[in-house]
């Protein structure tokens, strides 16, 4: 099979294609025929990062979806044939979606509904579990998404036309929030109002607090943060007394200024989030939300849909990578298969 490989980190350059055979699952694994992987900056700074890679050889991405092509021993909630999306499938494993056929523990693997893409299906994984993880903090809750779960609520996702932002705004809709999307230009407010928001705001125009505070004049529920450092002063004004702030990048600075006194005065809840370490219970929640979701058609993808698709072929996977690093707008995907744009 063709694998995109990498021994050492460093630049896209360091990624070539190989042939390796395919791995049989072990207890508890499934071998999935890859048709679309997806690209997450996640991938790109692993790649990238100044360690030594944890495996001899490593193959990149961990989103993904295709067809179970085998499974292991003691795997009875899935079977040969069943298309299914992938998470997390390179977490502590060497090996990812940048190939023709993967091996994943049978939970990272989840069987999806009639009549949905592998387009829509590769773009879940990391952007989707976190827009789910993020929405359900709140201490007042839910803990749970579902249709009317966020009644009532104001809902703010900060770079509403980025892969979490646009997940953030699809599931937060189809829980039943009112959202407000913070975007930087005319081309990303038009997308996030095609993800569904109700309500965008252009944080280089004027003043956002005021602008976000005509749309919610009783302060914001849940703020969906993509970049506490540079936005700490605007969420403390805008937030509600006991709303949450839930960030979940860093955009390379390690240090954010946030206002002391206007948060605790408020009850603010501040939740960082990484997918890796959230925990089992989380990330099975999401999975199970997520599947609701796509099953009422909640999380389309395409340009019409607010998230553009740019795609790659698999011997193009560093040009795939080079474009996320880039803040390409919308989602990376690789044909696999190359039969799926």
């Amino acid at each position: 099979m063709r694998s995109i490989v990498y021994s050492r980190t460093g630049t896209s350059s360091v990624l070539s294609l190989a042939e390796r055979e395919p791995a049989a699952p072990g207890p508890g694994e499934v071998r999935v025929r890859v048709a679309v992987s997806g690209v997450n900056p996640t991938d790109w700074k692993s790649r990238a990062g100044t360690a030594k890679p944890a495996f001899d050889e490593v193959v990149p991405n961990q989103d993904g979806a295709g067809v179970i092509d085998a499974v292991g021993e003691g795997v009875t909630q899935l079977e040969v044939g069943d298309r299914v999306w992938l998470y997390l499938a390179q977490h502590q494993r060497p090996t990812g979606t940048a190939q023709e056929y993967t091996v994943v523990p049978a939970e990272r693997a989840v069987k999806l509904p009639d009549g949905i893409g592998f387009d829509v299906a590769a773009s879940l994984g990391v952007p989707a579990m976190t827009a789910h993880r993020a929405l359900t903090v709140h201490e007042s809750g839910p803990a749970r998404l579902s249709p009317g779960s966020l009644d009532g609520r104001v809902v703010l996702v900060a770079g509403g036309a980025g892969a979490v932002g646009h997940a953030a705004i699809q599931l937060a809709v189809w829980a039943g929030a009112t959202v407000i999307a913070t975007i930087s230009s005319d081309e990303k407010a038009a997308l996030a109002t095609a993800a569904g928001a109700h309500h965008v705001v252009n944080y280089r125009d004027g003043d956002a607090a005021a602008q976000i505070a005509a749309f919610a004049p009783d302060g914001v529920d849940h703020i969906v943060e993509v970049s506490l450092v540079q936005n700490a002063g605007l969420d403390a004004q805008v937030i509600a007394n006991h709303g949450s702030i839930a960030y979940y990048a860093d955009n390379g600075d390690d240090q954010a200024l946030l206002p002391v006194r206007s948060t605790f005065a408020k009850n603010v809840r501040i939740q960082g989030l990484l997918l890796y370490t959230v925990g089992e219970a989380a990330l099975a929640a999401a999975v199970e939300d997520i599947s609701a979701a796509l099953r009422d058609g909640a999380l389309p993808v395409g340009e019409a849909a607010g998230l553009p698709l740019t795609w790659f072929a698999l011997e193009e996977t560093a040009a795939a990578h080079d474009a996320v690093e880039q803040g390409a707008v919308g989602k990376v995907l690789i044909d696999v298969t190359g039969d799926n744009r």
